[in-house]
């Protein structure tokens, strides 16, 4: 098995970070940091630790103090499941799960439906020609074989996949797609001049101040990324149509730092006040299926030529290559359909898909864009260019397959809300008193806070303030 200082150098020298960085950097803690037989407490240290010392190196571009890292594996384990321990005016948050998402027996083996959005779930009910409750879904499943079931869902535009082993997922033609691509990439997509970092001056207290991010994305991974970002002081702009469903509980969670407004890109006034946006912002990041937004003119292509030096990072299910690269996708599908159920099953001994102890895709897919954001914008510093940074939940879904597995992982503790008081942190919202995890990535001389609260979203009026 890797360990935390192995897997942070694979992430910084594949995105070509200098060497010496990684001396400042401090990991602790051991696995198993959850009970699980995968390192995920490896893949939250690595890839929150990457996403820490990038904002490290934008400082010290900037003319700031020289700072170390620190990251403890269990505090980022729990940042790994932030959503689970999230408490408002001292109560649980509002239940994240629709009553019939989840795994179901099927003619030839399981299938799991993500019916959080109630389109997905009004769908799945028609294509199943039944009432909305489990028992009625297990029974109509049972008629479908699992794979019949999964490409006709995908047809109709639902989210749903069958289960699949590690095996049968590298013989798929997808995942041999996926197996071909790094765990994220940087590419330069066009002309513009260097464009220097702001000064660090005395009014400098981030390493992301002054810097300014569009935040098209939902549910956990994308928002992930740009909360990271304001964490370290980017001024971040979250942007969701009005029409568009949301999940309570994620959008408190993910909104810690941000504003957020509404802007309906069906709408030809609104796409013009999105590309006013676009051309004083320094970042567009987006989670919407690949294509969904260049359709409507915002292509990372498009963005480049409206705004030469932007960094656009786009994130995706299971990649931009591949039969599926337009499939829709959220964490629990990639893991059923990637093999990671069946194996965490087997080491459970058990002979029910078994899902990972977190949404482990998501939060590491978004400290991934979150890194790789920052080092675009250091190479935008130095050589100039427009830059794009890719990451898909199956190419981290590959990464944390490739970190190792821990035999008697399934045997740790399962961390409660009591157990990791120590590592929450309270402030006021739009939603009340929220009780929430805080950012496990530390920076000796710039730690890490969200200066902003959390707010519903459509809360602030389409337009930058600093």
């Amino acid at each position: 098995m890797l360990t935390g200082d192995v897997a942070l150098a694979g992430l910084w020298r594949g995105l070509g970070g200098e060497e010496s960085a990684l001396s400042a950097v401090e990991l602790t803690g051991a696995e198993p940091a959850l009970p699980s037989s995968f390192a995920i407490g490896t893949a939250a240290q690595a890839s929150i630790a990457a996403a820490t010392l990038a904002a490290r190196e934008i400082a010290r571009e900037r003319g700031g103090p020289t700072q170390t890292v620190h990251v403890d594996m269990r505090h980022a384990a729990i940042a790994f499941r932030s959503e689970r321990y999230l408490r408002v005016d001292g109560a649980p948050a509002p239940e994240l799960w629709d009553k019939i998402a989840g795994a179901y027996r099927c003619a030839d083996g399981w299938v799991r439906l993500h019916t959080n959005f109630a389109h997905h779930r009004d769908g799945v009910l028609r294509l199943l020609g039944c009432a909305n409750e489990r028992s009625a879904v297990q029974d109509a499943l049972m008629s479908w074989r699992g794979e019949g079931f999964e490409t006709a869902a995908a047809e109709a535009g639902l989210v749903v996949t069958a289960l699949r082993s590690f095996e049968q997922w590298d013989a798929h033609l997808q995942g041999q797609a996926v197996a071909s691509l790094p765990v994220l990439s940087l590419e330069r997509i066009g002309d513009a001049p260097p464009q220097p970092l702001p000064p660090w001056t005395a009014d400098t207290t981030q390493p992301l101040q002054g810097l300014r991010v569009l935040d098209l994305t939902r549910i956990i991974a994308g928002p992930v990324c740009g909360r990271t970002l304001a964490a370290h002081g980017a001024e971040v702009l979250l942007i969701t149509g009005p029409h568009l469903p949301a999940i309570a509980p994620l959008v408190i969670d993910t909104g810690r730092g941000k504003r957020s407004t509404h802007i309906d890109l069906r709408d030809a006034a609104a796409r013009e006040t999105l590309q006013g946006l676009v051309r004083d912002a320094d970042v567009f990041v987006q989670g919407y299926r690949p294509g969904g937004l260049a359709a409507r003119g915002f292509s990372p292509e498009d963005l480049a030529r409206e705004r030469p030096g932007i960094v656009c990072a786009s994130l995706s299910a299971y990649s931009h290559v591949g039969p599926w690269a337009t499939r829709r996708g959220f964490d629990s599908l990639v893991q059923t359909a990637s093999g990671f159920n069946v194996a965490e099953a087997e080491a459970a001994g058990i002979d029910e898909p078994k899902p990972l102890p977190a949404q482990a895709l998501d939060h590491a897919a978004g400290y991934l864009l979150a890194f790789g954001v920052q080092m675009a914008l250091l190479r935008r510093a130095r050589e100039g260019g427009s830059w794009h940074v890719r990451v898909s939940l199956a190419q981290t879904g590959r990464w944390l397959r490739g970190l190792g597995r821990l035999p008697q992982g399934l045997q740790a503790s399962d961390p409660k809300l009591d157990d990791v008081r120590e590592l929450m942190e309270e402030s006021d919202s739009g939603f009340g008193r929220l009780l929430a995890v805080r950012h496990a990535g530390r920076l000796s001389h710039t730690p890490p806070r969200w200066q902003r609260p959390s707010m519903p979203l459509g809360s602030d009026a389409p337009r930058w303030i600093t």
